[in-house]
């Protein structure tokens, strides 16, 4: 994360404050610990502020950060993220379950691109810098892990978030169906809109992110004219 003395960092799962401690030596850091036990640890460290909270429950907003490095607890991992990119900060450098990192960074045409490929690309440009063999850990986990450095890029597409998130979710709820089918299923378009509507005769994992937003931009001017 390349930490100076004047960067304020956001840390969400210390543990045993390992991770914590180093980054202390360099910069400010606000830690979330759910867990009171281990959230005592921490208290009195130089340059840490503990906060012993749900980190799903507290409000990012009031906190000042400009930088997140996190191990993160893998089973919030995506709503974590996209509470995370909701707020406004330089880079994150995150540690993820390698088979969600691999989705977040999928293209289109992979087997792993998915719906978080598309939503987090909306809002960042991500990249896996390091893979983490669970060997690496003690105890040993069941899987191995990866090192994500995601940068927040505002809103990459200027399309409404509604149709977008809806159009999204129900093309890869039924990746194997053409994208008429679809989203005919998911009661978003009509069989007069098909025509008038691009893409209709793809499937989900040969539209980029880019073609995802054209086609949302066009069924908003469609549903405008209703």
């Amino acid at each position: 994360a390349d930490l100076k003395s004047t960067d304020r960092v956001l840390e969400v799962g210390p543990g045993n404050g390992i991770l914590t401690r180093k980054m202390a030596q360099v910069a400010r850091v606000i830690t979330i610990e759910i867990d009171a036990s281990l959230a005592k640890k921490l208290e009195g460290l130089k340059n840490v502020e503990v906060i012993n909270e749900d980190a799903m429950k507290v409000d990012f907003s009031s906190l000042d950060f400009n930088k997140i490095v996190s191990n993160i607890p893998y089973h919030i991992s995506s709503p974590l993220t996209f509470k995370f990119l909701d707020e406004t900060f330089d880079v994150a450098i995150l540690m993820y379950q390698k088979e969600f990192a691999e989705r977040m960074v999928a293209s289109h045409g992979s087997k792993k691109y998915s719906r978080l490929s598309v939503m987090v690309y909306q809002k960042a440009d991500c990249r896996i810098l390091e893979n983490v063999p669970r060997t690496a850990f003690r105890p040993v986990p069941k899987v191995d892990s990866c090192i994500v450095e995601m940068k927040p890029v505002g809103k990459r597409f200027d399309v409404d978030d509604e149709i977008f998130d809806r159009v999204v979710a129900s093309l890869f709820s039924h990746r194997r169906k053409k994208i008429k089918n679809a989203l005919m299923i998911d009661g978003i378009i009509d069989e007069e809109m098909v025509a008038r509507l691009p893409f209709m005769d793809e499937r989900v994992e040969h539209l980029s992110p880019e073609q995802i937003a054209e086609l949302c931009r066009k069924l908003e001017v469609l549903n405008e004219g209703v």
